[in-house]
């Protein structure tokens, strides 16, 4: 299941929270992870389990974490489709999944980021 929640949302810190300030994510895509009340979180439930989320600012991805990429790839498609993405710069660990929902890609000018964008939002 997918849901679309910002920070005011019921049960927001209940699926994400464990997620802000974690050293595992951090040291996974080499991005912090903030709250910001500018974004909306699509998530990725499994057994009401977030197993992929992405967050969305001014139509741009700003936070990307997974631990199952087929989550992630469909995750990423339904953003796709749900609103017109600028380019983003996104973490690089999930390269292969960007390739596979047909993200053009080019490396960024930060270390371990890439940036992002679709033809289709052009």
């Amino acid at each position: 299941m997918i849901l679309k929640i910002n920070n005011k949302s019921d049960k927001f810190y209940n699926y994400l929270g464990k997620f802000f300030g974690s050293r595992i994510v951090e040291v996974a895509t080499q991005d912090r992870i903030y709250d910001d009340n500018n974004k909306e979180w699509y998530i990725y439930l499994l057994n009401d389990n977030v197993t992929s989320f992405i967050s969305v600012a001014n139509e741009k991805i700003k936070n990307i974490y997974s631990i199952n990429n087929d989550n992630l790839e469909e995750l990423l498609n339904y953003v796709k489709d749900d609103i017109s993405l600028r380019p983003s710069t996104v973490t690089n660990i999930y390269k292969d999944v960007y390739e596979k929902c047909k993200f053009n890609i080019s490396y960024a000018s930060y270390k371990n980021f890439v940036k992002i964008w679709s033809d289709e939002n052009e």
